[in-house]
């Protein structure tokens, strides 16, 4: 069943030198589910990626494949291959000799082995690069015979450590598409490992938000980006005002010196609580009809929306919209119960003054 867990994470912790890296995680990763491991730069998401390869010993805590625990397993005798940001190709050796070492390495025939080698060409739109030298192929290339070779061993894990992040934009757009649909046709599960939260919304069935060893969030993009769980999840999936309020009670919430209707409920009364608005979810609309009223300080064209930074007095808040008002003009805000996110603080809880400062 597709619903099985496949790989299971009990407790893990890692110690660097008395530094934790991994603080008691606990994560399960389900068969052809694309998993991606997300978080700024030392929160600890390679350290993972690298104990399901073989490549760290856990501290603590168990790891199990398929229920049984392999943290003694070496890496060669895992079930899992791993793409990492530098390709490490061999120079000297061409593409179809490079995507085949593995299978050399194992002694397979070599009918079998050119007859893999051509499949994971075609399955990566490389076919008739073969005989090409590897140091002639674009990054992007490359990249797609290092995935080659990683899947030519038939591995039921393909882990990729931010095998994106040396190439160009438009490349990397491309490539998280073809990635996404290249996991789906081979129905192997992926795990990936990002900072770049894009990427993590494009191409993720499950995103694990993970900040200073620990992991804040779990879930499906639309609900990590609808739902966070508190505000950082909030400020690093997508852009978001993040403000200290007041929950006055239930569904009744006060923040920028007005008072707002909600949908939450059960924070108690009169206690403080993080509230975050996403930008495309403030309208527009005149002076006299407005929650809020305030002054456009900025206007910036994006492309498919105008991002207007509009100064209430107590708070700047951060606006997209598809109609443009020109800098300077009084506007009235308005937002829906339903787009107000409330959360627990978390830490403590910035005043109005500090997150005004932040958004400009």
């Amino acid at each position: 069943m597709e619903n099985e867990h496949l790989i299971d994470l009990i407790h893990v912790s890692k110690d660097f030198d008395g530094v934790k890296v991994l603080d008691d995680i606990s994560l399960y990763i389900r068969k052809k589910e694309f998993v991606t491991l997300l978080g700024p730069s030392g929160c600890g998401k390679t350290t993972t990626l690298r104990i399901i390869g073989g490549f760290e010993t856990p501290s603590e805590g168990q790891l199990l494949f398929e229920g049984r625990d392999i943290v003694s397993l070496p890496p060669y005798k895992r079930r899992v291959n791993t793409v990492f940001q530098k390709y490490a190709l061999f120079p000297h050796l061409n593409v179809h000799d490079n995507i085949a070492f593995g299978l050399k390495i194992k002694k397979t025939p070599k009918a079998e082995i050119d007859r893999r080698v051509e499949q994971m060409l075609e399955l990566v739109g490389l076919k008739g690069y073969g005989k090409r030298r590897v140091e002639a192929l674009s990054g992007g290339q490359q990249q797609r015979v290092a995935i080659a070779r990683s899947l030519v061993n038939e591995p039921e894990v393909l882990l990729l450590d931010e095998p994106l992040g040396a190439l160009d934009l438009k490349l990397r757009k491309e490539m998280q598409l073809e990635l996404k649909s290249m996991q789906q046709r081979l129905g192997i599960t992926f795990l990936y490992v990002t900072h770049d939260q894009e990427e993590a919304l494009t191409m993720s069935d499950t995103i694990v938000v993970m900040r200073d060893g620990k992991i804040l969030q779990i879930g499906d993009p639309k609900h990590i980006y609808d739902e966070p769980a508190n505000a950082f999840v909030a400020d690093f999936i997508g852009e978001s005002n993040i403000l200290s309020g007041t929950m006055i009670r239930d569904e009744l919430v006060a923040f920028a010196g007005s008072e707002f209707p909600c949908v939450d409920f059960g924070f108690g009364s009169n206690a403080p609580v993080d509230v975050v608005v996403r930008p495309e979810d403030i309208t527009l609309v005149g002076e006299d009809v407005g929650q809020l009223t305030g002054t456009i300080r900025s206007v910036i064209f994006k492309g498919v929306h105008y991002e207007m930074m509009i100064d209430t007095g107590s708070y700047v808040f951060k606006v997209h919209s598809t109609t443009m008002q020109p800098q300077g003009s009084r506007v009235g805000l308005s937002i829906v119960p339903f787009n107000i996110h409330i959360m627990q603080p978390m830490n403590a809880p910035r005043n109005e003054k500090e997150a005004q400062d932040s958004a400009v």
